[in-house]
């Protein structure tokens, strides 16, 4: 049989002294004598008594814990993100508290009521590419303090940190064009994800900056930019007239998929197409011809994201608390861009 969680009631009542004496001498309240505290820090210890961080946090109107929410907990990006957040909050004496939301908007609105009934101090978000609806965010933000990372919305006014994604999109496109590459392809997500359509900008502006054709029949938009869908669409492409002559995804996934199927039709890698994705996950590496990539700082992403929300936490009422901050990323070049 599992022993009873011990409760400040029950020092209290052992040592015949008030339940407020025994929250104060465990907080080392100046009011408590030295002997008191001796005694009482004693028999909590002796008990295996924990506090209840957030019966403590309620009535202190503060519990120190973070609540974050992301899509997808198993991406390699996102365990780069997670490991930020919770180094960075730890050196500020924060918990973290982490959910997933699948990627499923209804559970993402369950998420932001959990962390409410949990007394978080405020909320990191990266949110569902299916969210159309925003009146729950918008109401968590009259509550709790609100920052959007990695995946981020125009239409909610809030912090939001994200990669300087336009411009790392049109690096690419440059570096393909700077490679002799003149018809290059993209695979794209559908028009509702806010990374997805800032990379399309960063390649469109690419193109046109160096008068290159914007040819609708190799801008292809799928709504799950996998491995799967990669495959899918590079037989697409290859099956046009007028083939591509480099294939721009914008994940590793999609790009990886691209790679696999090129090879299964002989095509040669950069020679007669090259291959570029996003991310710099771990298989962009484990890939033969290895993956021209966008490394994204997710540690960099997930620390800053936590030193913002702090600052909103301190600072409840400035009404300033409403900006885009953007890292920086950097194009790694590898074998499928670039003849050794």
């Amino acid at each position: 049989m599992k022993s009873k969680i011990p409760t400040l009631k029950e020092i209290a009542e052992k040592l015949q002294l008030s339940i407020s004496t025994v929250s104060r001498a465990l907080n080392d309240h100046q009011d408590i004598s030295e002997t008191t505290k001796k005694r009482v820090k004693q028999l909590a210890s002796d008990l295996n008594y924990i506090p209840n961080i957030f019966a403590k946090g309620f009535r202190a109107h503060k519990t120190n814990i973070i609540g974050v929410i992301v899509p997808d907990i198993t991406h390699y990006f996102t365990t780069t993100l997670i490991r930020g957040i919770v180094e960075e909050a730890s050196l500020h004496g924060y918990r973290v508290i982490i959910s997933e939301s699948n990627n499923d908007v209804d559970k993402q609105t369950e998420m932001l009521n959990t962390m409410i009934q949990f007394g978080v101090d405020g909320v990191l978000m990266s949110i569902s590419k299916m969210t159309r609806d925003i009146s729950s965010i918008l109401k968590l933000m009259n509550t709790l303090p609100l920052i959007l990372f990695d995946k981020a919305s125009n239409k909610i006014p809030c912090t939001q940190v994200v990669i300087n994604e336009e411009e790392a999109a049109y690096n690419v496109v440059e570096h393909l064009i700077n490679i002799g590459k003149k018809r290059i392809a993209i695979i794209k997500e559908s028009e509702f994800s806010y990374n997805s359509e800032k990379r399309f900008e960063g390649y469109l502006r690419a193109l046109k900056e160096h008068n290159l054709p914007i040819d609708e029949k190799i801008i292809l938009s799928v709504d799950d930019i996998s491995i799967i869908q990669g495959k899918r669409m590079t037989n697409v492409l290859m099956s046009l007239k007028q083939k591509p002559d480099a294939i721009f995804a914008i994940t590793d996934n999609a790009a990886i998929g691209v790679i696999k199927t090129l090879k299964k039709l002989n095509v040669k890698i950069p020679e007669e197409i090259a291959v570029v994705g996003f991310s710099n996950s771990l298989n962009s590496t484990i890939i033969e011809p290895k993956l021209t990539t966008v490394d994204q700082p997710g540690q960099k992403i997930g620390a800053t994201s936590v030193k913002y929300l702090i600052e909103e936490i301190n600072n409840p009422n400035d009404t300033h608390m409403n900006k885009t901050i953007e890292i920086r990323s950097n194009l790694i070049i590898r074998n499928s861009t670039f003849i050794v």
